[in-house]
């Protein structure tokens, strides 16, 4: 296996349903896994739910159920959403697994060891929907007279005992940390932490006796019953716990410290400042990357359950197709920025990149090869100036995509993979094949050749992105299921061996069918 790579997303809070931005950020950590492993990679991959804090203590008891069986049904919903979008993902945790508890606890004991935790008493604001407690300085007053958090949240005056970290200890670390390398992107995130880290660091308040759904806090003789963890706590050590920890073999020697941590924008903080922090303080390493994408706005709107715009994204999928949706998003949205999402922008781009473009073109080149060669490949001796062009616009194209994916510009990487899409499309009607077989059969065998020989590269690039298309696609060229990561792209031999096997192309089956607007949905 190659070089270990360990992506997670944020841990979903499950006291609802999953709606598109959750769907997104699983979808781009999806395509990132897919792509590592194509490049030879040893991926794992770890998504879940963050089921503790006093959220779900209130949607249950407003439910008439429990915590944990609220937990259970809704977590359940997550993992359906994951199944639905094709996120092949290693690790789904869950925080009220036992190993996470025991996971939490030791990181605890390990602060505490450090000096790091202290048992004060906390005055402050709190918002319970973002379980996060914020200075007066941060927050502003809405017409009703009602103090909210930086996000829009209501925030509450607490007052009770709390065990305390010692965060203004980390203060100097952490700003050589964000010099040190690009730990938080993109840079605007970073610029955003960095000024709120040098404007001084407050002692943090990381317990709670208010309520009990929670993780216990670790004494000498077992667990204190009247303090649970502060939930950030608990839920930022999930990604130690898929790794097994506190064990450090295996699994956790191999891929902590963690590749990046993929979340949204809203909770940079929390990653950027209080986990590391955290990981400083227990002697572990701190992650190498935290990337805070936008939010995908539904017309312009963040969507909400007030306004009534809140989108199923399973719904979606079933609507429009699973890889037209993963496509659309990666495409439409600059990763990193905010971006916007609409039925019609859906249908448009995909009918127009996918259906028209690509898809009509691996049609159009199989079932000329099937009417016209009767599906037999050959091997070509000699190929025209036109044909190494298109080649090596192909590669380039697909080595641009490669580079743009590596960085996580996604839209950049399929408009480069685009480029090369249609240049085939142009190489198509200037080569016009279907009279070629009148007047220069040789010359058609050429160019039916080099169109397959590219569209198989397209399809291999792309394959992160839309796998359950391209591995339809490959099944119909003849690509070993075994060989269709990037390897498979510098395999000079390839060609060669496919036509030794005897391997013929079939009639072929379009993979990327042209979408229809829904009845009802806003054009």
């Amino acid at each position: 296996m190659g070089e270990p790579y360990y992506i997670t997303t944020a841990i979903s809070y499950p006291n609802g349903r999953p709606h598109i931005g959750h769907a997104y950020e699983a979808i781009a950590a999806d395509v990132i896994a897919r792509f590592k492993k194509a490049e030879g990679y040893d991926v794992r991959f770890q998504t879940g739910t963050d089921e503790h804090g006093l959220k779900m203590a209130q949607k249950a008891r407003e439910l008439g159920t429990t915590p944990a069986a609220l937990a259970d049904e809704m977590s359940a919903y997550f993992k359906d959403m994951c199944d639905a979008l094709n996120i092949d993902y290693d690790v789904f945790i869950r925080t009220t697994e036992p190993r996470h508890h025991a996971a939490t606890q030791d990181l605890w004991r390990r602060m505490e060891a450090a000096g790091d935790l202290y048992l004060d008493r906390y005055e402050g604001w709190y918002s319970v929907r973002d379980e996060a407690y914020y200075d007066e300085s941060e927050l502003t007053t809405g017409e009703d007279g009602t103090k909210r958090s930086p996000q829009g949240t209501p925030v509450e005056w607490t007052v009770e005992e709390s065990w305390f970290f010692r965060l203004s200890r980390y203060q100097d670390k952490l700003l050589d940390l964000y010099s040190s390398h690009d730990f938080i992107r993109p840079e605007s995130r970073r610029n955003e932490i960095q000024r709120f880290v040098e404007g001084g660091l407050r002692d943090l308040s990381i317990s709670r006796t208010s309520f009990d759904w929670g993780v216990k806090v670790p004494t000498t003789q077992g667990a204190d019953d009247r303090h649970v963890m502060y939930v950030w706590v608990d839920a930022l050590t999930n990604y130690l716990t898929g790794l097994g920890f506190p064990d450090k073999d295996d699994a956790f020697a191999k891929f902590w410290p963690a590749d990046v941590h993929l979340i949204g924008k809203d909770i940079v903080r929390f990653h950027a400042v209080y986990w590391p922090a955290f990981l400083m303080s227990a002697g572990l390493a701190v992650p190498k990357q935290v990337f805070g994408h936008g939010f995908l706005l539904n017309r312009g709107q963040k969507e909400s359950k007030s306004l009534g715009n809140v989108t199923d994204p399973i719904g979606l999928s079933e609507t429009f197709g699973v890889d037209a949706l993963r496509y659309f998003l990666m495409r439409e949205v600059a990763f990193g920025q905010d971006g916007s999402w609409s039925a019609d922008a859906i249908v448009v781009r995909t009918n127009a990149e996918l259906a028209n473009s690509f898809g009509n073109l691996a049609q159009r080149s199989l079932s000329m090869i099937f009417k016209n060669i009767g599906g037999e490949l050959k091997v070509i001796s000699q190929i025209a100036t036109a044909d190494a062009a298109l080649l090596s616009v192909v590669a380039q194209g697909i080595a641009d995509l490669r580079t743009a994916f590596a960085n996580f510009d996604f839209s950049n990487g399929l408009e480069a993979w685009m480029r090369a899409v249609f240049a085939c499309n142009q190489y198509v009607d200037e080569q016009a094949p279907w009279a070629l077989r009148k007047t220069d059969p040789a010359r058609m065998e050429t160019v039916l050749i080099t169109l397959f020989r590219a569209v198989r590269d397209l399809a291999l690039a792309v394959r992160p992105v839309v796998p359950t298309a391209m591995d339809k696609l490959l099944d119909q060229m003849g690509q070993p299921a075994d060989k269709r990561d990037f390897s498979a792209l510098s395999d000079r031999a390839w060609y060669e061996a496919l036509v030794s096997s005897g391997f013929r192309v079939e009639q072929p089956v379009g993979v990327f069918p042209r979408l229809e607007m829904p009845e009802g949905a806003m054009a």
